[in-house]
């Protein structure tokens, strides 16, 4: 009795087989976007991560900017601490200095956000470094108002404050792009 040879077996081709290869993917969990709106190409991109999302897209001169910033709001706070009655005199030309308690405790919190700006000038996380420039902002931001309004009361105008509102208007101005900058999203590549 001749036993009947069972057919050939068939080898299915799971790469040439797209639907095959679609549910394998899908049960893996990759081909598709993620939270993010990364498509992960493999399991293994897909747990490890992908380093260039972590990447930070510096702005031309951001680092220039936060090494200024940082020096300037050291020295002004060195000066405020140590001098405070010539920093006085430099910023309301000629008027008394009643006490000089107030200009030293000014240095004081700018000695504490200067440390902050030394601090973000050596880190590459994006959070850190809008965070930064957006105390940045805001400080010059309060500063002018601060110093308009000291303007409006006492009555003196000279180049000197001028200057001074000037400069911390174009500081506000700088900070917010690059703060904006840095906060935008990468571009795919």
């Amino acid at each position: 009795m001749a036993a009947k040879q069972p057919p050939p077996l068939m080898k299915k081709h799971s790469q040439t087989d797209l639907v095959s290869r679609l549910k394998t993917r899908k049960i893996l969990g990759v081909g598709g976007e993620d939270d993010d709106g990364e498509v992960h190409r493999s399991k293994i991109s897909q747990v490890l991560g992908n380093e260039i999302k972590f990447a930070v897209r510096e702005p031309l001169g951001l680092r220039v900017w936060q090494f200024l910033s940082a020096m300037l709001f050291s020295s002004v706070a060195i000066m405020a601490l140590a001098l405070p009655d010539q920093l006085y005199d430099a910023v309301f030309d000629g008027a008394e200095v009643t006490s000089k308690t107030p200009i030293r405790l000014y240095g004081g919190a700018l000695l504490s956000i200067s440390l902050i700006m030394w601090n973000a000038l050596y880190t590459a996380e994006k959070v850190i470094i809008r965070w930064t420039l957006l105390t940045e902002a805001c400080y010059f931001g309060v500063q002018s108002l601060v110093v308009t309004a000291t303007l409006a009361e006492t009555g003196l105008m000279s180049l000197g404050t001028l200057l001074l509102l000037a400069s911390r208007l174009l500081f506000v101005i700088v900070s917010i792009y690059y703060y904006y900058q840095v906060g935008r999203k990468p571009k795919k590549v």
